[in-house]
């Protein structure tokens, strides 16, 4: 869906979820100053019992100037409502009757959709959304710095702080956005009330701890979401706690966060594996979080009622993570070959970027891809390979040459995202794809590969602090010219990349 489709209608009304959170409000806030652009007269609303009474979004309203009304008995029945951060039809919504309706989310889709819906669950707030779909407009929302500040705290608080963000248009848009941080830190600085600190100390008192495995499961009454942050930072301090699970549950989700100081364990693994199929997790290696939905969790036999006598289900989750993974250090590993099939890569073209030619030699440039960023500073001999899937991975001079044709070509490649490159001292960031030059595999290294039967954690020869996954059906591979080499190859990209010797 476009933006520019909702310009057919002149009586609009906005409506994000009853007891509305910061990223509600900026996404409403955000639709609203895109229609009035647009020469309309849009009305922001939100219903249920309850008046916003927190006090970071009582300053969020004051200082942004965000339009909103509370109309608990709004009885109008517009042409068109978009229901923002939010699914007309679930229960976290007052119903509002309208001639038509239009979704922009960012949760997992429980609702029939309308023809006109923009659902990005991978996203990390709604606000960034609005932000993606009004720059496809021809429009700048950082012109507006109000505007800026809105849809940078509404990213801010649904991601905990920014520690759950794990998509790359999430990290560009708070790149972007110029903002006025001293708002930012006084809205932040009023986020816990004696309510909720009552809250954490009785959510730290009454913990769960798994002395085999040292992980924490903490419960927390209903609370906002950054508060769970709060328990399961200060959680973090105690020795012998490597992992720390909180949660709390209300009718309408169960929030949890999830922490880790361990390398073999990933936060935002952990956080995607809990909410697998019940609706959505994710953030960064050591900071992540996520939510369950009610309506799901009915494949598992358990209701959002009888959740507290089943919380055994999150103790078992836990479980199952940590006994599914086997870990392998490359540095220290030599893979029983005797076992695998030899490999020739097949004929493809792919690209590669000599990373020096986008930024001077000796700079520190963070890649941000669809798999997270990577750190590295720029070599004479470091290059950047891209995949057939847009996924990217550094490579020595000597191993590109060992292993592709260099044709001469500019690659001429589309992808989901385009992996950038983003100077860390500077803050300039470009895209790679207008420097990608186009090779050819020559299938003069071949590779040693077999399926995985079972979950791997991988740490390579070349990054040994951060590790890859793999799934039962993805291939772990060896080249054949260096026994260390070991990496993991996606199930679907395998035979797309590979034919047996």
């Amino acid at each position: 869906m476009k933006l520019s489709e909702l310009l057919v209608y002149n009586d609009i009304v906005i409506q994000c979820h009853d007891n509305p959170d910061a990223d509600a409000l900026a996404s409403g806030y955000a639709l609203w100053w895109y229609l009035r652009k647009n020469g309309k007269e849009p009305i922001f609303i939100y219903r249920g019992r309850n008046r916003i009474q927190k006090s970071n979004l009582l300053l969020m309203l004051s200082f942004l100037e965000i339009p909103v009304s509370y109309e608990p008995d709004f009885d109008r029945k517009p042409e068109l409502l978009v229901a923002v951060d939010c699914q007309y039809g679930q229960r976290n919504v007052t119903m509002t009757d309208a001639d038509n309706v239009a979704i922009i989310d960012h949760h997992q889709c429980t609702v029939e959709l309308p023809q006109l819906a923009e659902i990005r669950s991978n996203i990390g707030s709604c606000a960034t959304i609005l932000w993606d779909m009004i720059r496809d407009e021809g429009l700048d929302p950082g012109e507006d710095k109000l505007l800026s500040t809105a849809l940078y705290y509404g990213l801010y608080t649904d991601t905990n702080k920014f520690s759950e963000v794990a998509h790359p248009l999430d990290r560009d848009m708070i790149d972007t956005l110029i903002v006025n941080k001293s708002m930012i830190t006084e809205m932040s600085n009023s986020n816990i009330s004696l309510e909720e600190l009552k809250i954490t100390g009785k959510a730290i008192l009454h913990y769960y701890y798994d002395k085999d495995n040292k992980y924490l499961i903490l419960h927390a009454e209903k609370c906002d979401p950054n508060i769970l942050g709060v328990i399961s930072d200060f959680s973090m301090e105690t020795s012998e706690v490597n992992v720390c699970l909180a949660y709390y549950l209300s009718p309408e989700e169960i929030k949890f966060s999830v922490r880790s100081c361990v390398k073999e364990v990933h936060a935002n693994e952990v956080a995607a594996f809990i909410a697998d199929g019940l609706g959505g997790g994710g953030g960064h290696l050591y900071k992540a979080g996520g939510t369950i939905r009610p309506e799901l969790l009915s494949s598992h036999g358990i209701s959002i009622d009888d959740f507290e006598r089943e919380s055994q289900f999150l103790h078992d989750k836990m479980d199952e993570y940590y006994s599914l993974y086997e870990i392998i250090y490359a540095k220290e590993t030599v893979l029983d070959t005797s076992q695998m099939k030899l490999y020739n890569k097949k004929e493809q073209r792919l690209g590669f970027v000599k990373l020096s030619d986008i930024f001077p030699l000796g700079s520190l440039v963070e890649i941000r891809t669809l798999e997270g960023d990577i750190n590295i500073r720029l070599e004479e001999d470091k290059f950047l390979m891209i995949g057939i899937d847009g996924e990217v991975y550094p490579i020595t001079k000597e191993k590109l040459e060992r292993s592709y044709q260099i044709t001469g070509n500019k690659l001429d490649r589309t992808f989901e995202y385009e992996p950038t490159v983003k100077n860390v001292l500077t803050g300039e960031k470009k895209g790679v794809l207008g420097a990608a030059n186009e090779v050819i595999s020559t299938g003069r290294v071949r590779i040693y590969a077999k399926p995985l039967n079972r979950y791997v954690k991988l740490f390579t020869a070349w990054d040994d602090e951060k590790y890859y996954s793999g799934t039962p059906g993805d291939y772990i591979a060896v080249r054949e010219d260096d026994e260390h080499d070991i990496y993991i190859i996606s199930k679907k990209l395998f035979d797309l990349l590979y034919e047996e010797v």
